[in-house]
């Protein structure tokens, strides 16, 4: 079964869609970390480099391709951002890139994919005008909000899926697991770090002890890219008031002074994880500054890409910077690993 990823980034659901047994023919992606990232963990297949408004897909496919998949960069739709969330953004209207290449594809299944303020924008015109676009174009579509966490990653994280078929088969969307794991499942087994440490490869700190590590831990002897962001001293003791499962709120008002108004703080700003729970929404971590449940410092790049799912041996490529946005821009492989699970069920 031959797959496209179209808006791959570094390949969350193109890793999910292999779990599932799709091969991934080719991926389109703007952004050359990310292509990079792609490239080196789906060694098969052909990664385009390029304004996605330049391709023809016809020129690297021939039609009718088993799935496509993809998400639009989310910046004009999040909820998260009110300065770009508007319809004259240009990335708003990257979702007709989506629906040309199916259009010239026709495959069997697409699924589009996006942040769970993709449903409200414009007050749900938007999803409406999508499902009309695609049931236009002979698919039979379906689409709601899924739960990380309920499908076996450690993370609370919502993410908006339309799935269309061409054969006339409403998708159903897969039934959440019983079990979630927590930060604790994610992250026991991996090593203790420092401030600003950048060490390429060290031995786990104990065997796995439980399913969700087992399974992260194939085909990898040792914890890879455990890389800390360097924060000052300052922030370093904020970090020490601040408990499991508490935010900014927590620390005293006289080591917060360069706040013109601290009540203006996200409230996931300064959040320490609790080991108990599945974790908030790995986003963009380094600026929110994510704090490790145990140690007062913020994630590493495993242990971010643990909470979303990636495997041990998945290696991300560019700056330190640069992977952090690509583990926090991603789509869990497991969550897609599910919804491309059910979909073959169904074929």
């Amino acid at each position: 079964m031959l797959g496209c990823d179209i808006f791959s980034g570094a390949g969350g659901m193109s890793l999910g869609a292999e779990m599932s047994g799709i091969n991934i023919s080719f991926a389109v992606e703007h952004d050359k970390y990310a292509a990079q990232t792609f490239k080196a963990n789906h060694k098969a297949s052909n990664v385009l480099v390029n304004d996605i408004r330049l391709i023809d897909p016809s020129n690297i496919i021939s039609n009718n391709p088993f799935i496509l998949f993809g998400g639009p960069p989310c910046q004009g739709f999040s909820l998260s951002n009110t300065v770009t969330r508007n319809s004259k953004n240009v990335k708003n209207s990257l979702f007709e890139e989506f629906l040309r290449f199916i259009e010239v594809l026709e495959p069997t299944w697409c699924v589009f994919e996006n942040v769970e303020g993709f449903r409200s924008f414009q007050n749900g015109k938007v999803v409406k005008i999508l499902k009309e676009r695609l049931e236009n174009l002979g698919y039979t579509v379906n689409h709601d909000v899924l739960i990380a966490s309920d499908y076996g990653v450690p993370q609370d994280r919502k993410r908006f899926f339309m799935v269309g078929n061409k054969n006339g088969i409403k998708y159903k969307f897969p039934e959440p697991t019983i079990n979630k794991f927590t930060v604790s499942d994610a992250l026991s087994d991996l090593p203790a770090l420092l401030n600003g440490d950048s060490i390429e490869s060290l031995p786990y700190s104990s065997l796995a002890e439980n399913e969700f590590a087992n399974a992260m831990r194939i085909n990898s002897d040792f914890s890879l890219q455990n890389y800390v962001s360097r924060n000052r001293d300052y922030v370093l003791e904020r970090y020490r008031h601040i408990r499991q499962g508490e935010n900014w709120k927590a620390i005293p008002d006289e080591l917060m002074q360069n706040y013109a108004d601290k009540n203006n703080c996200h409230s996931g700003i300064y959040k320490r994880l609790d080991s108990s729970k599945p974790s908030v929404v790995i986003s963009n971590y380094r600026k929110n500054m994510l704090i490790h449940p145990f140690e007062n410092r913020g994630l590493s790049v495993r242990e971010a890409a643990r909470l979303q799912s990636f495997p041990d041996s998945f290696i991300f490529k560019g700056t330190l910077m640069y992977m952090q946005q690509q583990i926090g821009n991603a789509v869990p492989p497991l969550l897609a690993k599910a919804l491309f699970d059910q979909i073959n069920k169904m074929s």
